[in-house]
């Protein structure tokens, strides 16, 4: 049990009626979870109104609420707390409730439309192999040193973020690495945080259906950077147009990284192939797994991140020659048919646009790319026909699918993909609603030689159609049918 004033301590109060000197339990936003004593946080959800719950979660047993107005009706024995902000609140709350446990090692946030999962994955395989205990809480799973947690979200709710990061303080974790979305900064998941370092990789077309304009996108990601402390640093990409945006008015000191233009940090390709690339990175070379300058991008905010965080320049650069590629980032094999599939998240036009470029730059005769792509619904709908005219253009044969498509009609989806095909294109264009059948469809077209590029999914081992979720793996079922394939020759 805690006291709830010391819950409150560095929450700004509007106003407080009952006592902050009571025990309290554990801490919730959702009233459905209210045990006797506990303190419910009302959240203003997209969804749904936390403040609508309060009454029930009083009824429940909470013995203190933290709100945004104070409700008509206060029950005795109970205290209110009203402050600005309860998402604000909660974080620094969560913070207090854990112990702090951001300032008890050291934190990197990793913020960008692209890049974000690739770059504290691998953050979290280099400090791995160079012997430390580290931490990562990112898209595809949180990772307490050697024990994996399945997450859904980027950034998780700043509960669930500092009871993991709890958990790192007793398992002797140093380093930890972090997505920063720009839903979770948006609603001040990640406040409360003490950071080390933040990263910025990239900006470009995302989100915009949450978001009012992509003025506000990237004035939500340069949040992570204006909360930095002076000791800490800012990493930012240097060729990006917006990259000095992000770091214009933090206190942290300033670094750049780029291939093309001036910076502290800089790199420049060397050699391609499909199972590598040769960099040079400041004046050494080296040889990594990861392909594709959106890659080069990758591993020199690595190389730099690393390098301000203490790690010797040749040690960083041993590390990064055996960094293994992240699950569904560039994910590919090669079939007993001599075709290549390639398994990769881009879900954003610039996503798709690189890993494009990448495989047509790899490209050194007749091979076809056969690109698979959807885009997922009840998201942002701008982007569906800017991916549409992607794929088709850069495609030889492109065949628009299911991706998420959640409670919006498949077809609708697709349709405002096709809008984006340019007349000279729709030849070259097929559309399949279901996902296993265009996959299926595109593995019978491929012929020895040829790439296939399933896009949009990348790591995710589900498919949510009208709210209903089923096992779905682009990796492992392309894999099959490819094996399947080559046993019938």
């Amino acid at each position: 049990m805690k006291q709830l004033k010391d819950l409150l301590f560095g929450v700004s109060l509007h106003a407080v009626s009952g006592t902050t000197t009571l025990e309290v339990g554990t801490i919730h936003f959702d009233s459905r979870e209210i045990g006797k004593g506990d303190v419910f946080v009302a959240i203003r959800g997209t969804a749904a109104d936390g403040h609508r719950f309060i009454r029930a979660a009083v009824k429940s047993g909470a013995r203190a609420v933290i709100c945004e107005a104070l409700p008509e009706s206060l029950e005795d024995g109970v205290t209110y707390v009203e402050v600005a902000d309860t998402q604000q609140a909660l974080a620094v709350m969560a913070s207090n409730f854990y112990g702090n446990p951001s300032a008890n090692l050291r934190l990197v946030g990793v913020t960008g439309t692209n890049g974000k999962t690739t770059v504290s994955t691998l953050l979290y395989q280099l400090f791995k192999k160079a012997g430390y205990k580290v931490g990562l809480i990112s898209t595809i799973r949180i990772m307490v040193d050697d024990q994996a947690f399945d997450t859904r979200l980027t950034t998780p709710d700043s509960l669930t973020i500092n009871k993991y990061l709890a958990r790192m303080n007793e398992a002797g974790v140093e380093f930890c690495f972090m997505e920063a979305s720009s839903h979770g900064i948006a609603q001040r998941r990640t406040e409360g945080l003490q950071f080390e370092g933040a990263v910025f990789t990239n900006l470009s077309h995302d989100h915009l259906d949450y978001h009012k304009d992509f003025a506000d996108y990237r004035n939500t990601k340069k949040r992570l950077f204006d909360g930095l402390s002076k000791s800490a640093f800012a990493l930012t990409n240097g060729d990006d147009k917006n990259g000095l945006f992000m770091i214009q008015n933090t206190r942290a000191r300033k670094y750049t990284y780029a291939l093309r233009s001036y910076a502290d940090y800089r790199a420049q390709i060397l050699e391609q192939q499909l199972d590598g690339q040769l960099l040079k990175i400041q004046e050494n070379e080296v040889w990594t797994k990861l392909i594709g300058q959106f890659n080069a991008y990758n591993i020199l905010a690595i190389y730099a991140t690393a390098s301000l965080l203490g790690l010797e320049q040749l040690e960083i650069l041993k590390l990064i020659s055996g960094l293994q590629t992240v699950d569904g980032r560039f994910q590919y094999f090669v079939s007993k048919q001599r075709i290549t599939a390639i398994v990769d998240y881009a879900h954003t036009p610039d996503a798709l646009k690189n890993v494009l470029v990448t495989i047509n730059a790899l490209r050194t005769g007749n091979e076809r790319v056969i690109t698979v792509v959807g885009c997922g619904g009840d998201r942002d709908k701008s982007k569906r026909p800017v991916m549409g005219h992607i794929a088709s253009d850069m495609s030889q044969t492109t065949i628009f699918t299911s991706d998420n498509p959640r409670s919006e009609p498949p077809r609708a989806i697709i349709a405002e993909m096709e809008a984006g095909v340019e007349p000279q294109n729709t030849r070259k264009v097929l559309s399949i609603e279901d996902r296993e059948q265009a996959i299926r469809t595109a593995c019978k077209m491929a012929a020895g030689g040829d790439i296939i590029l399933i896009a949009g999914k990348g790591h995710e081992t589900y498919q949510e159609i009208a709210g209903v979720r089923r096992d779905f793996d682009d990796y492992k079922l392309v894999s099959e049918v490819l094996e399947h394939l080559a046993s019938e020759v």
